[in-house]
């Protein structure tokens, strides 16, 4: 498949000003801060510095946990793995770059997408590890499959099939990080958009050890180092999206100041 530079699929995300439904929706957020960008079109700009070839051994993909997943998700957790605030932000990211109609596929899904309610997609398809999740994820209206993609990382799709590709909170626990990429810009369409989301949060045991050796702009770098070795990405932006909290207008306002001082969760996407 060969791509003009203008189609090819991008790496990024954006922060539109939209607010986020639900009872954050009121809470003020500043401009994200970008973290790193990489332009297939003009090395000005440019901040990341990829190294020549794959920087990564086998042993940096181990896990503390190395039985099978299936075990390990063989439960249900029907429970959310960020705080809201973070869920709306990721939420309001997403309504910047869906348009009407697109179809989209969750990879690592769960119960919950996190899609903006009101935008109207196309077909919403979900990969994950437990059939109970994925069956009462609404937005996905029964059109999932069950498959460790550590076991088996191809995307059972054909070429050119989704709009966008979204993975939340699980790009750490990847084992074949560079296949599972590599298949996710094929599945995309031309001008499509793959979007990674992480946080501070994980099963420690099942992350591999390099996103556990290292730190926030280490975890960035190896998202981004993921794409760069995948696939002719158009661009590669990586961007703190974390809704950034303001002193409140009442000084005299404890609920305001507790609420402010309350420890939230950071959002990240790459």
């Amino acid at each position: 498949r060969s791509h003009t530079t203008h189609r090819r699929p991008a790496a990024w995300m954006s922060l539109g000003s939209r607010p986020a439904g639900g009872r954050h929706a009121t809470v003020r957020v500043a401009a994200v801060r970008e973290m790193g960008r990489y332009d297939a079109t003009n090395a000005a700009r440019t901040t990341f510095r990829f190294p020549a070839a794959w920087p990564y051994q086998p042993s940096d993909f181990d896990r503390l946990d190395d039985n099978n997943d299936a075990t390990f998700y063989a439960a249900p957790r029907l429970v959310t793995h960020i705080d809201d605030r973070a869920i709306a932000a990721l939420t309001a990211h997403y309504a910047t770059l869906l348009r009407a109609g697109d179809d989209v596929l969750d990879v690592c899904s769960s119960w919950i997408s996190h899609l903006p309610p009101d935008t109207e997609l196309g077909r919403v398809c979900g990969i994950g590890m437990n059939a109970e999740e994925l069956a009462v994820n609404k937005r996905l209206r029964g059109d999932f499959l069950v498959r460790d993609l550590n076991t088996e990382p191809e995307l059972p799709f054909a070429e050119n099939s989704f709009d966008k590709v979204f993975n939340v909170v699980s790009v750490d626990y990847l084992t074949q990080p560079r296949a599972v990429f590599e298949e996710t810009y094929r599945v995309l369409r031309p001008g499509g958009v793959a979007v990674m989301s992480f946080s501070n949060r994980c099963f420690p045991t099942k992350a591999i050890q390099r996103w556990l050796q290292t730190d926030t702009l280490g975890r960035v770098e190896l998202v981004a180092n993921y794409f760069y070795f995948s696939g002719p990405w158009r661009e590669i932006l990586a961007l703190d999206i974390a809704p950034k909290q303001f002193p409140p207008k009442d000084p005299l306002d404890l609920t305001a100041w507790t609420d402010l001082l309350t420890p939230r969760d950071p959002m990240f996407v790459v």
